[in-house]
């Protein structure tokens, strides 16, 4: 019998599409990793990163200090990131990547401070195909970053030294002894004015004037350490002054302002803590002004990432209580020296004060809408007068928040 004139070739033809299908899949797990998209959300105080990518990949993690920084080494990728979601956002900087080998990638994070990362995870897509890198980037010390350095360093020896110019040895800077450390932040600042009087005096001059003297009267306590946010005219965000306040560790943190209001016959002292509910429609207002200062200078704020943490919640319960504390402390240090408002601690949700492990108050020194209170807010006595019984008020509160720990050791 004839064989068929095409067998032959049909055979040919199917050994070629057995030979893709083999092959096929051999290409895809050879094939280099592909980085999807990269996004970026939070404030200054904590940051969640996410990256997508198309396959699993296999990680490794670094820290870096002078600048701090994140880097994350994984195997070979292609990018597709829109350069858009690389801007500057909460506490990154900048964001680098590429390729550093012929099968090795590598990205780096440039960070506003010291930091920690929290639950860094890779888990596969639920609704998706492909996998999400997560990390949380928290705000921390400068200490507790030194000590993630040295850790690092105690596991991973000499391995890092392909890192070329940055070092990743032991901090050269010395660690102080604790003291107890009080951050001094005065209100607005640079292309953010805050309030002003009807003479045209700013209130970003009267809080710096005011926290320049109380540094001065408090520097020189043993024990005591004095910082600023800010030394001179220029803006800061409202969650890098929190942030500051975490990165030295202070032990108490108080924002000076001097705020107007449309009621000019008030004036005198407030000293505010924060809460989710506001004490007054006075409080509440004043807090949403304050609170819109970053969108002054045209920066958006956002909400961080939530955290269910039951630690995390009864460190904020325990720094209320230190807060609610020195409010006190302050009203009866002011009481009978300078005039103060009816019933004055109050309290609302105001951004500045919602470091989780710093004790912190917002103390309005006086009204500018109130002539009198513009007056004495410009006459360097009365500056130093009130900063002096300020003064009083916090070495008080140091004095006790010494025995509450000594107590508890």
């Amino acid at each position: 019998m004839e064989k068929p004139i095409f067998s032959r070739s049909w055979r040919l033809l199917a050994g070629f599409w057995l030979f893709l299908l083999v092959l096929t899949p051999m290409a895809q797990a050879g094939e280099a990793l592909s980085a999807l998209t990269f996004r970026m959300a939070g404030d200054e105080l904590r940051t969640r990163v996410v990256i997508m990518f198309d396959h699993e990949p296999e990680l490794s993690t670094l820290l870096l200090e002078h600048p701090h920084r994140l880097v994350i080494d994984f195997p070979k990728a292609h990018f597709g990131f829109d350069k858009q979601s690389l801007e500057p956002r909460g506490l990154v900087t900048n964001v680098r990547y590429g390729l550093i080998g012929e099968d090795k990638s590598r990205m780096i994070l440039a960070l506003r401070g010291p930091f920690k990362v929290e639950g860094l995870r890779v888990m596969k897509n639920e609704n998706a195909p492909g996998y999400r890198l997560v990390a949380d980037l928290v705000a921390t010390s400068d200490r507790e970053f030194a000590a993630a350095i040295d850790a690092q360093n105690a596991t991973t020896g000499s391995t890092q030294a392909a890192l070329k110019g940055d070092r990743i040895g032991k901090s050269e800077d010395p660690v102080l002894p604790h003291m107890f450390t009080v951050m001094i932040d005065p209100g607005h600042g640079g292309i953010d004015s805050g309030a002003e009087s009807s003479r045209g005096v700013k209130e970003k001059d009267v809080t710096l004037a005011f926290a320049r003297e109380l540094r001065d009267l408090l520097s020189g306590n043993p024990g005591m350490r004095v910082l600023m946010t800010r030394e001179g005219d220029e803006f800061l965000r409202l969650g890098e002054r929190v942030r500051l306040a975490r990165q030295h560790e202070a032990d108490l943190f108080i924002s000076i302002h001097a705020d107007t209001i449309n009621l000019r016959n008030i004036r005198g002292a407030t000293v505010y803590t924060i809460s989710d509910k506001a004490s007054d429609s006075v409080a509440r207002a004043l807090a949403e002004r304050e609170n819109k200062s970053d969108a002054i200078a045209g920066v958006a704020h956002e909400e961080p990432p939530e955290v269910a943490d039951i630690l995390l919640d009864l460190t904020r319960r325990e720094t209320h209580a230190f807060s609610l504390n020195f409010a006190g402390k302050v009203v009866h240090a002011l009481e009978g020296e300078i005039n103060l408002i009816n019933n004055p601690h109050r309290f609302a949700g105001f951004q500045v004060l919602r470091a989780p492990d710093v004790p912190s108050v917002l103390v309005e020194i006086g009204y500018l809408s109130n002539v009198e209170d513009e007056k004495l807010m410009t006459d360097p006595a009365w500056r130093t007068r009130v900063a002096g019984r300020l003064a009083e008020a916090i070495k008080n509160f140091s004095a006790f928040k010494a025995g509450r720990a000594f107590t508890k050791g």
